[in-house]
């Protein structure tokens, strides 16, 4: 198990959001504040860790004909269970994702990292893996929140600072409030998955250049 490995490849050169562009619906969707994004990547970083090391553990137990049918189920519970923790404790967090907690279940980062990587490595390693993806998906959202609620809303930290109305940046009568319409979740998209391409092959660059003066 290579944690810097695997923290990168979560981080940037295999991001669910950038690289794999898996879960674009609730991407796209939720992205208008930076409240938001928090809430839904958190979400999905601790289901994904949790289902990660159940399907581990249970790897060897599973059948092969049914463990699509086994990871949904082992999704679902932790899905409900995190779904219920928000309604009891963040109901302003659990309004405002709305149906997009429940479909975790079916979000291609969950059961993909479960069939392609809690399925053949250990607890610990899919543990990992659970929190660098995570940790990978956590940050596209918050990147992608920033950028939206400053430009289509003109403030920073909505939900979270200044009583829940964030700070104001841009005077309320300038913020484009296409930017926290659909089309300015594809424009923005298209504009972090451009920047983390060019340091992907920025940071190759640099490291074939120290590899050449050694």
């Amino acid at each position: 198990m290579n944690f810097k490995k695997q923290f990168k490849e979560g981080l940037l050169t295999k991001n669910p959001v950038t690289v794999q562009l898996l879960g674009m619906c609730s991407t796209l969707a939720i992205t208008t504040s930076l409240f938001n994004g928090i809430g839904m990547g958190l979400s999905v970083l601790v289901i994904l860790t949790c289902s990660n090391i159940l399907i581990s553990a249970l790897r060897k137990v599973i059948p092969n004909q049914i463990r699509i049918a086994a990871y949904i189920v082992i999704i679902a519970g932790f899905v409900t269970i995190v779904d219920l923790l928000l309604k009891a404790f963040i109901p302003a967090l659990s309004e405002n994702l709305g149906v997009f907690i429940p479909l975790i279940v079916v979000n291609c980062i969950v059961l993909g990292r479960a069939e392609a990587f809690a399925s053949k490595n250990t607890v610990l390693a899919s543990a990992v893996d659970g929190i660098t993806q995570g940790i990978g998906y956590t940050v596209a959202l918050v990147i992608m929140c920033v950028i939206r609620e400053l430009l289509g809303s003109g403030t920073f930290g909505g939900g979270l600072l200044n009583g829940g109305e964030g700070i104001r940046i841009i005077p309320a009568q300038f913020p484009a409030m296409q930017m926290v319409m659909p089309v300015g979740g594809f424009l923005v998209l298209g504009c972090v998955i451009a920047g983390s391409q060019w340091l992907m092959k920025h940071l190759e660059k640099t490291s074939k250049k120290k590899e050449a003066v050694k």
